[in-house]
């Protein structure tokens, strides 16, 4: 599947390169330094179910680990970006029978949205944009890899993932055992289906039902489960080391924990991930921004009222990417007046407060992605005393390659 065309970024390699990166880490607890240990710096972030896309709280995520990418490039490295494509599952199906639309056509619509909505935000594409429907092969494989250890078992014709087979299940989100099954049952889970061998167990591969889609497999004809997706994209493109798995925190459990361990169980002495790193929920009208609520604000609507997407991306970004906020058109009033003050002070950035802002912009996107504060720094640049224009490319290269807005 393609993604969608990459922004010129440009270089900051004569300042030398930007200090290593430290992120919150879901599973450990902590902030950690998150630095390849050899090769490229590989993160594999969860993508959209192409049903209604993009909405602020989507465009939130991508624009965190844009800030990653961004971040992990100019500290010298190279960096292997995979994002999948939920393109069959039962929301895409449920929306394709209300509206009496073929499934297929409504994934390319709204896939076709998200790209443009990605591209007008400037966000850098994934070297491998993955759907499900393209990847059935490897997820069969990794369920097969499954069943041969041991630790798959069928239920009328399905096949489920013995969650207790994985000795780390558990240990990303660290959630009790009543809190991984109130959200089991809230994200999607069947706990209390017949046969299943403990309530937590989730679907690997789904027979056939009539009037769904479905492939030819040694399972029997059926469709992936949700999790197993990504346990068998992300190891297919990135192998059994991935540096940073990414998401929002609404996929911490039962998404991330559960493709985790599907991925370790069926390779012994593997580790999925060596962090785990997740963004906040953006509420709208006083409540979370969900598909199911329907308080929904797109980014490719304010794109059609004529909404600059430098502002939305400005607007998003001034919120700290762990936390929780809730979207108002107050952010992007506050956006404009800011990208304005900016380039109003451009043309006569100095050369020595352009490079000590570099300095300052850089450690403050090292520290946990800390772009509000980075923000911050811009702007007490901006409001400070105009020099000679000596430092305008510097500012108008950092804020480029660092924030992704244009000046």
């Amino acid at each position: 599947m393609r993604a969608w065309p990459a922004p010129t970024v440009p270089s900051l390699e004569h300042l030398g390169s930007a200090p290593a990166v430290r992120l919150h880490d879901t599973a450990a607890r902590e902030l950690r330094t998150v630095e390849p240990v050899d090769g490229p710096a590989r993160m594999y972030v969860c993508g959209i179910t192409p049903y209604d896309a993009t909405h602020i709280g989507h465009a939130a995520t991508y624009l965190a680990f844009d800030l990653l990418n961004r971040a992990w490039r100019d500290a010298g490295h190279e960096v292997r970006y995979v994002q999948n494509v939920t393109d069959v599952d039962d929301p895409l199906l449920e929306r394709a029978d209300r509206d009496g639309e073929d499934w297929r056509a409504l994934a390319d619509r709204e896939i076709e949205r998200f790209r443009g909505d990605c591209e007008a935000l400037r966000i850098l594409p994934p070297d491998a944009y993955v759907g499900v429907v393209e990847s059935v092969d490897v997820v069969v494989e990794m369920v097969e890899e499954l069943q041969r250890a041991g630790h798959a078992y069928e239920v009328d014709g399905d096949w489920y993932f013995s969650v207790r087979s994985d000795p780390a299940f558990g240990s990303i989100g660290h959630y009790s055992e009543d809190e991984m099954l109130r959200l089991s049952a809230e994200r999607g889970g069947d706990n209390d289906r017949p046969g299943k061998k403990d309530p937590l167990d989730c679907l690997l591969w789904r027979a056939e039902r009539p009037g769904e889609p479905a492939w030819p497999s040694p399972l029997g004809p059926g469709r992936p489960g949700w999790h197993i997706e990504c346990s068998a994209i992300a190891t297919a493109h990135l192998g059994d080391r991935i540096d940073v798995q990414g998401g929002g925190s609404d996929l911490v459990f039962p998404h991330h924990e559960m493709s985790a361990s599907e991925a370790q169980a069926a390779r012994p002495g593997s580790t999925f991930a060596r962090s785990y790193v997740h963004g906040g929920m953006v509420a709208y009208e006083g409540a979370k921004m969900s598909k199911s609520l329907g308080n929904l604000v797109f980014v490719s609507r304010l794109r059609g009222s004529g909404v600059d997407p430098a502002l939305v991306r400005l607007a998003i970004i001034a919120h700290h990417y762990r936390s929780d906020w809730e979207w108002t058109d107050a952010d992007l009033a506050h956006a404009e007046e800011r990208l304005a003050t900016w380039r109003r002070a451009l043309p006569t950035a100095g050369l020595e407060d352009a490079t000590r802002l570099a300095t300052d912009v850089r450690a403050a996107l090292a520290d946990d992605l800390d772009a509000p504060r980075a923000l911050a720094l811009v702007d007490a640049w901006a409001a400070g005393p105009p020099g000679d224009g000596s430092g305008t490319g510097l500012v108008r290269d950092l804020v480029d390659a660092r924030l992704g807005v244009s000046l």
